[in-house]
């Protein structure tokens, strides 16, 4: 049976590794005033030079977690603005820098959906999060600020890509795994916060 998803929505927080207490607590980082990326609820995010930077060019990069919203304050208002995704360039007021929250538990699960196929023997592997799919994706909406990214379940690899696949969804609209758009768990695989190495 065909999957109903039709499109992806990045990730989705949804329990924790073990059962342990999910309390999809976040964390508060900052995006450089005027950064020129666009960042959706969902998508995948890193560290780079002190600053929140869209983190899903690169399947292989550490992230330190999902995108949640952002808080600055307008720039011709002065309006204290909250919004779930960050508009790219924005530049809020007096050049401050924006608050941006990040679902950044190393143990947190996420739910997001497969781009491809997944065979059982694959459960387990890593895969990437792809920031547009095709030439009619941009990232996310603009509307409801919601990431259209999917997992890129047709790439996986054993140890080398962001998130780790663990098992469909228990979602019975869309658990069919020998078709496309299925719904699927995943946990970080590469995380910033493992990392001895100095951050980006």
């Amino acid at each position: 049976m065909a999957n109903l998803n039709t499109a992806g929505f990045g990730l989705i927080a949804a329990g924790t590794i073990g059962s342990t207490p999910a309390t999809q607590g976040q964390g508060k980082y900052y995006i450089e005033t005027a950064y020129a990326t666009s960042i959706f609820q969902g998508a995948s995010v890193l560290m780079k030079a002190g600053y929140v930077n869209q983190g899903q060019a690169v399947v292989t990069q550490k992230s330190i977690g999902i995108f949640n919203g952002c808080f600055y304050n307008a720039a011709t208002t002065l309006k204290p603005t909250w919004a779930n995704h960050w508009v790219g360039l924005t530049a809020p007021a007096n050049s401050e820098n924006a608050q941006a929250f990040v679902i950044d538990n190393r143990d947190q699960l996420f739910v997001g959906v497969g781009a491809a196929a997944v065979p059982q023997t694959n459960i387990g592997k890593t895969c990437g999060l792809t920031v547009v799919l095709a030439a009619a994706l941009t990232g996310g909406s603009t509307i409801n600020g919601q990431s259209d990214s999917f997992l890129l379940t047709g790439a996986t690899n054993n140890t080398l890509h962001q998130w780790r696949l663990l098992r469909t969804a228990e979602d019975p609209s869309n658990n069919d795994i020998a078709s496309v758009n299925g719904s699927y768990v995943v946990c970080h695989n590469l995380n910033q916060y493992d990392s001895a190495l100095t951050w980006q």
